[in-house]
């Protein structure tokens, strides 16, 4: 794992298609036959990308505190964003060569998502998934009966794959793949080995997410925030509304504050968030996401001290909230979302503290220990920041201690 990765904390999505014109679900919209396939399709004459400027794109991302982007290069609908050689179904331009220059020229990392599957492409459902019941109803795009394999094909379709990866890291030397569509082939029928092997041989320090299968260097929970966080390095990928892409109708959007609490609950368990945008055909970002980015952004640069470079936080049971470490475990960030109505309490730390301030503001708080037997340590108390000091979205509490974080994970004296 590259150590970028773990200190970026925030990373931006983004689905981007043909499936913008009409606001339709990518790709998933015709496998379910929601959608006539012909019609999604139909959507390649109208898609313009005529106002898109991934300058202005990386320019809001760096506004908003990300680390790295992630561009759909090709969803499961096997329509590719760059001139590709291999294969019938792309844009018939490059949209990826300007990404990456703009992403670097912010100093953001350039990330690429790619799907396994391609649904449309004529050699994909030629084979099936091994173990799979037989009287489970195929789906005509994604594989055949057991009795129609075609090996052969299967091999085709693996050197398209080959072909279009070759492209894409030699063209633009991602530092991130994230793949998805994994789910339906078996690790041997990707060959993942081996197309791991073709990938590090032009970009040897790239970063897999957990859809490489046994290639993968972090977890990927998707949109449904973790509970217990994974053990090691993890991102949460999660929409700004309902939507990875831009559907028309959907305005749920996420505020603000749910955003700077899906954040901070992310890095507090030592995870990455990789928030997606769906830009409209034309290569816009509708406004409504702007707003929330920037909004994000600012709590981010205020609060940057207990993001970038972080650790994750204290376990469960410790403090009621969030939390963060910073790299020499010297120094605790606790966030609160809401304004305390009496003293703030941690639980189990070992060792004295030195001070405590608020971020942002530099007032300093008061703190008191009491209790405590033995090998169990007491409670340590703060005093409640005044309304002047309070965060709109989060406040944050840097608490200072003499050593590196040591923590009473015991049961007390009994």
């Amino acid at each position: 794992m590259q150590p970028w990765f773990t200190d970026a904390k925030l990373g931006i999505f983004i689905h981007w298609g043909i499936y913008a014109v009409d606001g339709v679900q990518e790709s998933w919209s015709f496998y379910d036959d929601i959608v006539p396939y012909d019609r999604y399709m139909s959507q390649f004459d109208r898609f313009t990308a005529s106002r898109y400027d991934p300058r202005d794109w990386a320019k809001l991302f760096a506004r908003a505190g990300a680390r790295y982007a992630v561009l759909t290069s090709r969803h499961h609908d096997g329509v590719a964003l760059w001139d590709t050689a291999h294969g019938d179904l792309n844009v018939g331009r490059d949209l990826i060569g300007g990404y990456s220059d703009a992403l670097r020229e912010q100093g953001l990392k350039v990330g690429l998502y790619y799907s396994h599957s391609d649904w449309s492409h004529p050699d994909y459902a030629s084979t099936r998934k091994p173990g799979r019941p037989p009287e489970l109803e195929d789906n005509r795009y994604s594989e055949v009966a057991a009795e129609f394999e075609d090996l052969d094909a299967w091999e085709r379709f693996l050197a398209y794959r080959d072909g279009q990866i070759r492209e894409l890291t030699s063209r633009y030397k991602p530092d991130l793949l994230w793949f998805d569509g994994e789910w339906d082939r078996s690790e041997e029928q990707w060959r993942i080995p081996e197309l791991a092997a073709l990938i590090r041989s032009e970009v040897p320090d790239v970063v897999f997410n957990a859809r490489m299968l046994s290639e993968g260097d972090y977890a990927t929970p998707e949109q449904g925030a973790p509970v217990i966080p994974p053990d090691g390095p993890w991102e949460l990928c999660l929409t700004l509304n309902d939507s990875w892409g831009h559907q028309h109708h959907d305005h749920n959007h996420k505020s603000v504050d749910q955003l700077v609490r899906y954040f901070t609950e992310t890095i507090g368990g030592g995870g990455n968030l990789l928030l997606s945008v769906g830009p409209r055909e034309d290569g816009t970002i509708p406004q409504e996401h702007v707003e929330r980015l920037e909004g994000l952004g600012d709590w981010i640069a205020k609060h940057a001290e207990a993001v970038y470079g972080t650790e994750r936080g204290l376990p469960a049971g410790h403090h009621y909230g969030p939390s963060t470490l910073s790299k020499d475990r010297r120094t605790l960030y606790l966030i609160l979302f809401d304004a305390p109505r009496a003293e703030i309490n941690v639980r189990g730390l070992l060792g004295s503290v030195r001070r405590v301030t608020v971020l942002g503001s530099g007032t300093e708080l008061a703190h008191r220990i009491t209790g405590g037997l033995h090998e169990t340590p007491g409670v340590l108390w703060i005093e409640p920041p005044a309304a002047a000091d309070l965060d709109p979205h989060a406040t944050v509490l840097a608490v200072e201690l003499d050593g590196e974080l040591e923590l009473y994970r015991g049961s007390g004296r009994f």
